[in-house]
């Protein structure tokens, strides 16, 4: 009986089979996706084309002052210089963050490649959203333009007057105010009125709210803080995992051809039996002027400071 090498019957290297255009296909979906999930958001904070940054690029956060000289000057006067000083300090670098899956033989052969794989990649998608979103809410947290109102709606209403005050000082228009607030505190102040509530890459938002042009809601925000910047202080810093430098190291990652901010590969692990999935993302949404940030804190009136308030004052004799 004639022995057959099956060596000879195996696909021949470099040839693409069904697994890898499998594989192909699955990765550019992943990128495609998160792409399109954030762009939605980049529209609405006004950034036309995130700033891409080399690995390990330090970022600056600036703080600003200023004060406009008059601007009537007669003929022939000298013309004064308004002070304005900028100052920057170092925020630290912007750096790809590796993050990685993986999903069982064991539990594709019981749940199947829909739910094992597939469900898995969804959800994997959603929390590197939130790491980007999370972080945002955390820098908004640090701006320097801090104040106590007593109510919530006093508390927006500051938040935008100062912010717009800030810019006037600098010479700069603000083309519009994203308020941040906690979810609850909205709801609160709402009580039973019904508003139109929308989502972009997973940041719920309510247009033309309370004077804001739009106003995020989320759990982010400490319950009884109020955070709004210009729409034009909003920047989106990345790093694209798809660098030369990766790819001659032989980590090449698929990435979107317009917009390349995250970079996905998956494979097949022999070893351990599982489908494995790598992500490189080096993403910093921020804002360019830290104290172009309010932060307000809600902090009710106590019952006496509302009473000496609505009552009239003492007449002296």
């Amino acid at each position: 009986m004639t022995k057959l090498n099956l060596q000879l019957f195996a696909a021949q290297e470099g040839v693409t089979t069904t697994a890898s255009i499998t594989a192909q296909a699955r990765e550019i979906d992943f990128v495609t996706s998160f792409t399109k999930s954030i762009q939605p958001l980049l529209d609405i904070l006004g950034i036309s084309r995130p700033i891409k940054k080399a690995n390990g690029t330090t970022l600056y956060k600036t703080t600003a002052s200023g004060t406009l000289k008059s601007g009537a000057v007669g003929e022939g006067e000298k013309i004064p210089f308004s002070e304005i000083k900028a100052k920057s300090e170092a925020l630290g670098p912007i750096a790809i963050s590796k993050y990685a899956k993986a999903v069982t033989l064991e539990a594709i052969s019981a749940n199947g490649y829909d739910v094992a794989v597939a469900k898995c990649d969804d959800e994997f998608r959603t929390l590197l959203a939130n790491k980007v979103t999370g972080d945002f809410y955390d820098f908004l947290g640090t701006g320097t333009l801090k104040s106590e109102q007593t109510t919530f709606q006093m508390a927006v209403s500051m938040a935008i007057g100062q912010v717009k005050n800030k810019f006037q000082q600098l010479g700069r228009a603000a083309t519009g105010v994203a308020v941040f607030a906690n979810t609850l505190d909205v709801y609160q102040y709402l009580g039973s009125a019904a508003i139109t509530i929308q989502s972009a890459f997973g940041m719920s938002y309510v247009k033309d709210f309370l004077g804001a042009d739009v106003m995020f809601l989320s759990s982010s925000v400490p319950q009884g803080k109020v955070e709004a910047t210009p729409i034009n202080n909003i920047i989106m810093y990345y790093v694209d995992p798809a660098d030369s430098e990766f790819a001659k190291a032989g980590l090449a990652y698929t990435t979107d051809g317009d917009l390349p901010i995250i970079g996905f590969h998956t494979e097949g692990s022999y070893d351990y039996a599982q489908s494995e999935s790598y992500a490189l993302m080096g993403i910093k949404l921020m804002a360019e002027y830290v104290d172009g940030i309010s932060v307000v804190t809600i902090k009710p009136a106590t019952q006496a400071e509302t009473q000496a308030e609505t009552q009239p004052a003492k007449s002296s004799k």
